[in-house]
């Protein structure tokens, strides 16, 4: 990402959260708070551009932010069941997760861990909309790419000998395989039995047909154009592979179909994800 400000992808995924609020029915994910930390100009413009956000493009887009998000708080509620008290958000951006917590009284604590400006810009966000920080929140700053993990979360406070559950969405495709791994590597070595995390991953476009490879280059080149380039890409059977080579005991890919049935079925609208959008989830 850039590093003299907030990512710019942040700003889009946020958008569309709200935006799916706004245009979608009956919503996959309800989340009252997108519309209040993103800027009011960019409220208006989902209502004035329509069109624009109902395109098939970003259809696809919205849809695969929207069903992440709910899966992943679905599965965290499983977590909190079993005794999970620790949720660390990788790559926070404008999530509202920590805002809206349900399960303060349970005693979780979460730790948003983002890059240093897009922190920033979120605290200048959450001021103007008057959403308070909570007291079983910690913001952590890192820059993936130059900071180790393991570091920033000690500084914050967790606790490596309880279990935690971690969500890491929208962010694997803009680092380094390497950088990537080595975080996985850190969660699966360093954090107890009953762990897990969640995140989205995207696939090689040499592994569709042309059409969809026609639609990835489109995608690819809008994020590129806003100076985050797409970086890596996973095979699913190998990163599922990989990833019990490294310690974790389970690992399932959750693919598009799979998505598609679980959120989007007997929908009038067409929402629906594309064939590029995998989750992961891996337990430790």
């Amino acid at each position: 990402m850039k590093q003299n400000g907030p990512s710019l992808t942040a700003k889009k995924v946020a958008m569309m959260r709200a935006a799916h609020q706004i245009l979608d029915n009956p919503k996959v994910f309800e989340d009252h708070l997108s519309l209040d930390i993103i800027d009011p100009q960019d409220v208006s413009a989902i209502h004035s551009e329509k069109r624009k956000f109902k395109t098939r493009l970003h259809s696809y887009l919205r849809a695969i932010v929207v069903a992440r998000s709910k899966f992943v708080e679905d599965e965290l509620s499983v977590a909190i069941k079993r005794g999970v008290r620790q949720y660390v958000i990788l790559g926070a951006g404008l999530d509202t997760f920590a805002y809206r917590n349900p399960y303060s009284n349970d005693g979780l604590k979460v730790i948003e861990v983002d890059h240093p400006a897009t922190q920033k810009w979120k605290r200048q966000q959450l001021d103007a909309a008057k959403i308070p920080i909570p007291n079983n929140l910690i913001l952590a700053p890192i820059d993936f790419e130059n900071q180790m993990l393991a570091d920033q979360l000690h500084e914050a406070g967790f606790k490596t000998d309880e279990p935690s559950f971690f969500s890491w969405l929208g962010v694997t495709m803009y680092l380094n395989r390497e950088t990537m791994m080595a975080t996985m590597n850190y969660i699966s070595s360093s954090t107890p039995s009953g762990s897990e995390i969640i995140f989205d991953y995207t696939t090689p476009p040499s592994s569709q047909n042309f059409l969809r490879r026609f639609v990835f280059r489109l995608i690819a080149r809008k994020i590129a154009a806003a100076g985050e380039p797409w970086r890596s890409f996973f095979d699913p059977n190998s990163l599922v592979a990989d990833l019990k080579a490294i310690g974790f005991t389970q690992a399932e890919d959750i693919g598009p179909d799979e998505i598609n049935a679980k959120f989007f079925v007997n929908r009038t609208d067409k929402l629906m994800v594309g064939n590029f959008g995998h989750l992961m989830k891996a337990q430790v």
